[in-house]
């Protein structure tokens, strides 16, 4: 079975991870943290999700992500875990939400992935047989005031 082990963390909380493909979405995408009413929250809320989700080249790049993935996945070397990282400023808002929501659609489960307005890409790895690990670095650590 082919495996992808996906990363969110916070740049602001030590170095990126180990990846095959390392995305950093601090500079080019809106920060949530800046909105008083979601700073303290994350990715689990749904008002992150959508914040997130809502951001102009979110879904552009969570496309562009899974078509890599799976061009990756098309090699001649599946011995190991594809890894991928996603990292922003604290990793609680917009590395988690592109995590969450790279993995329902790699996972090909289009109602997890319908809330991240990406069942149509969902129902392409439907039935993939990808085994999809996500792991949050950062996303319960504190806040980081800057």
């Amino acid at each position: 079975m082919l495996t992808v082990a996906i990363t969110s963390f916070g740049y602001l909380h030590g170095p990126q991870p180990d990846a095959r493909a390392c995305y950093d979405l601090r500079h080019q995408f809106r920060d949530p943290h800046l909105r008083p009413e979601l700073r303290y929250l994350t990715a689990r809320n749904a008002s992150v999700r959508e914040a997130v989700m809502a951001t102009d080249g979110v879904l552009e790049l969570v496309h562009a992500i899974a078509a890599t993935v799976a061009a990756y996945l098309a090699g001649p070397r599946q011995d190991e875990p594809l890894t991928v990282a996603l990292g922003c400023a604290g990793g609680r808002h917009r590395s988690a939400t592109v995590a969450d929501a790279l993995a329902a659609a790699l996972s090909g489960d289009t109602m997890a992935a319908a809330a991240y307005r990406l069942a149509d890409l969902a129902a392409r790895y439907e039935g993939r047989g990808l085994a999809v690990d996500v792991h949050h670095r950062d996303l319960d650590k504190d806040v980081v005031h800057r």
